[in-house]
């Protein structure tokens, strides 16, 4: 396959049915998105959002783009940025992934350090300041741009569709700005309104009411409710312990040859519970964000 840049690579990822045995007979699909170029599915949102901010008029050839992220989000930009030649400046919490901010860099982006114990909050401050005091700035600000749903209403949910050959029973997905669960399950209900949607969160996250604290699982995890979720069914919320999710993760490498981070293996250990709930021979479709080799500094194959 001949391609001429590097944005005709994003998109189209594997369905993966995973050879494992389920609850119930059911049946697992996982979404492989670290075959994206930039190794996430957040290459997506990247090149979406730059797209849109030049057909709104938002951004122009000489504009500094500021965006805070937990790090797959800001590969994403940069790599649309830099298909552009635009300035970028990402936001970061120093507590991420130390292999996210060096792949930033490679791509050409600056990188502001906010502490840790602030989260992502203290970074959409930062980035909003940065905004005020740097002239022809513009912040996406992937947490309440309708632009991060849209880009997989538009991309990946479609893809999902036609590669199933069954109905989908339930999707489940983990939710960090929430845009990829609010597009692909707007999506998938639209087609097929019995299909239940599910999000996952790690232990630490707020959505089944629990106190916000410090998580090892990267990339899920909210501080505040997503304003995607208002245009959405969500029919359960599932909230899994980092060590089941890292467990997972181990799991899927050793035995299956999969390399995925710890949203993904909170994602499968969510399905799988999910499974003991639903009819025999349901069909569950979930994704696979990025991959472990971006969390290796932080050991994510050790117990």
């Amino acid at each position: 396959m001949l391609v001429h840049h590097i944005q005709e690579l994003i998109g189209h990822t594997p369905l993966i049915e995973l050879p494992i045995a389920v609850p119930n007979d059911s049946h697992i699909y996982a979404k492989l998105e670290m075959f994206n170029p930039g190794g996430s599915i957040k290459d997506r949102l990247g090149d979406y959002l730059i797209q849109d901010g030049l057909q709104s008029g938002k951004i122009n050839a000489t504009i500094t783009i500021i965006e805070p992220t937990a790090g797959n989000t800001g590969i994403g930009l940069a790599l649309a940025a830099q298909h552009h030649q635009l300035k970028t400046i990402l936001v970061v919490p120093e507590k991420f992934s130390m292999e996210k901010q060096v792949l930033m860099q490679a791509l050409g982006a600056e990188i502001v350090h906010t502490p840790s114990e602030q989260g992502i909050q203290g970074a959409i401050k930062k980035a909003t300041e940065l905004a005020v005091s740097i002239p022809n700035s513009y912040v996406p600000m992937q947490f309440k741009n309708p632009a991060n749903p849209a880009a997989y209403y538009h991309s990946l949910a479609p893809e999902i569709l036609a590669d199933m050959s069954h109905p989908v029973t339930a999707f489940v997905a983990g939710a960090g700005s929430g845009g990829t669960f609010a597009g692909v399950a707007a999506y998938l209900q639209a087609h097929d309104a019995a299909t239940q949607a599910v999000v996952v969160e790690p232990e630490g996250s707020i959505l089944n009411g629990g106190p916000a604290h410090a998580h090892r699982t990267e990339g899920i995890g909210v501080e505040f409710i997503p304003p995607f979720f208002e245009q959405v069914r969500i029919d359960q919320t599932l909230t899994i312990a980092d060590d089941d999710a890292f467990a997972a993760v181990r799991q899927l490498a050793r035995k299956h040859g999969l390399f995925v981070g710890s949203s993904s293996g909170a994602a499968l250990v969510a399905s799988l519970k999910l499974a003991e709930t639903l009819p025999h021979n349901s069909h569950i479709v979930t994704i696979f964000p990025d991959s472990s080799e971006r969390y290796l500094s932080q050991k994510i194959y050790s117990k």
